[in-house]
């Protein structure tokens, strides 16, 4: 009998050796190499595409180029991240902290797809589990098929019996294949079982949709491979602590790969927030210091989010930095440039800052508000309820143009503001007729300080 063939996996990106290692050459990391079985003796069966199918090169003009039919999944947000709709034969992973509603979000989609056959395959619960959430949405479709199965070879003999249109798999470090003796939820097997379902995807046109865990760090667990062989990667964020839930897309190969789906997580399930601004920025009845408005862009929308800065003396020696859903560094790069080219004395205070909602903001076009915000609070100045900010800050104190100004001043102006602030190298090209609200540019850092204080 053929001796059983194992290698050495890193835990952290992947990276195979067929000996041990102490530090991995990929990615650095140390003891981070563990032994798994990769193969059995010959005379095992073979998963789903283990048959080798003959292929012939095609000329690229021959190639049909039609546009693809999208099916539609009944919710805006997801459509949206999507890019369009799902694509029939792509394969889309979604990751997420556990309990964050990754499940509730695909359960949802497949019971409001009335007459479209779906089967969800669950490793991690049973099917009285899912029925009670099921229940708790509150939406039946009974062509929605429940299978509680880990084995592939079961699973793709249930998919040739039942033929559904999509395949939802929860979860796939839960799977394992006879063709490799490691355990599930290792590298070897997420790598084999994740590549099954990709051929079957492929060569059956039916998209699949896995369900991913994470590690502690936030990335996705499993080989970094797996990130390379699906279609879509989406990630299911937000905090606990509030309502609100993020679908924020990481990598598409049907559409953009920076867009926003926001929903509110409530006892009958995921509510989709078609209009995000509203809820992102706070009633107040009176005007406080330390707030400023920012007109922002996520993939193709517009949003408006509220900066919240609270700046005091320090208590102690070392003063305090600390940023919620805003980069740190940035942050501390801001207010070095405000004390050097304003003049503000920010380095004996203690800084907070807070983008409201629990939203995590990329987009540099935040920095004049994180600025207007902090300016705000260290002199004590309530900013105008009216005015809200759109640029980006430079090293010298200078406010860049950003892209895409028009989008974020209309949103501004649906949404009630009188003025929007904004540098004055972006004027050029907008069209102020059709505007109704008022444009203010600036140039200089100094320039916001002083229309501020």
């Amino acid at each position: 009998m053929a001796k059983a063939k194992t290698t050495f996996f890193c835990k952290n990106c992947g990276f195979e050796s067929s000996k041990w290692l102490g530090k991995c050459p990929a990615c650095g990391e140390w003891n981070t190499f563990v032994e798994e079985i990769v193969s059995k003796p010959a005379g095992k069966q073979k998963g789903y595409g283990g048959e080798k199918h003959k292929s012939k090169p095609a000329p690229v003009h021959v190639i049909s180029s039609e546009k693809e039919e999208r099916i539609d999944t009944r919710s805006d947000e997801l459509n949206r991240v999507l890019g369009g709709g799902l694509v029939p034969g792509s394969v889309v992973l979604i990751g997420g902290e556990p309990g964050i509603g990754k499940s509730t979000l695909l359960l949802q989609m497949a019971l409001s797809l009335d007459g479209t056959r779906i089967l969800y395959v669950s490793g991690e619960e049973s099917n009285r589990q899912i029925k009670m959430r099921a229940d708790r949405v509150g939406i039946n479709n009974p062509e929605c098929y429940i299978l509680n199965e880990t084995f592939t070879g079961e699973i793709f003999k249930h998919i040739e019996e039942l033929k559904p249109a999509m395949v939802i798999i929860d979860s796939i470090q839960t799977l394992y294949t006879d063709m490799l003796d490691s355990s599930a939820g290792s590298i070897s097997q997420i790598r084999e079982t994740a590549a099954e379902l990709q051929r079957f995807a492929k060569t059956s046109n039916i998209p699949v949709l896995l369900i991913g865990h994470i590690t502690k760090d936030g990335s996705l667990a499993g080989p970094k491979l797996l990130e390379h062989m699906v279609d879509t990667v989406i990630q299911f964020e937000g905090d606990r602590h509030y309502g609100f839930r993020i679908l924020r897309t990481i990598k598409n190969r049907f559409g953009s790969a920076s867009e926003l789906g926001i929903f509110e997580m409530q006892s009958g399930g995921l509510r989709e927030v078609s209009n995000p601004s509203e809820i992102l920025l706070s009633q107040r009845d009176e005007m406080v210091s330390g707030v400023a408005i920012a007109a922002m862009i996520e993939g193709q929308r517009p949003m408006l989010v509220e900066t919240q800065a609270l700046v005091s003396t320090a208590a102690y020696g070392t003063p305090q930095r600390s940023a919620t859903g805003f980069d740190l560094r940035r942050m501390n790069m801001l207010l070095a440039v405000l004390e050097k080219r304003s003049g503000i004395r920010l380095s004996n205070k203690d800084v907070f800052l807070n983008i409201a909602g629990g939203i995590r903001v990329d987009d540099p076009a935040i920095d004049l508000a994180v600025v207007a915000a902090i300016i705000s609070s260290s002199e004590d100045m309530p900013v105008d309820n009216n005015i809200c900010f759109a640029g980006e800050v430079g090293l010298s104190g200078e406010i860049r143009a950003i892209s895409r100004i028009e989008p974020r001043i209309l949103e501004a102006e649906k949404l009630g503001f009188e003025k929007i602030m904004i540098s004055r190298y972006n004027l050029k090209g907008i069209d102020k007729k059709r505007m109704n609200i008022e444009i203010v540019p600036v140039n200089k850092i100094q320039d916001v300080a002083e229309r501020l204080v």
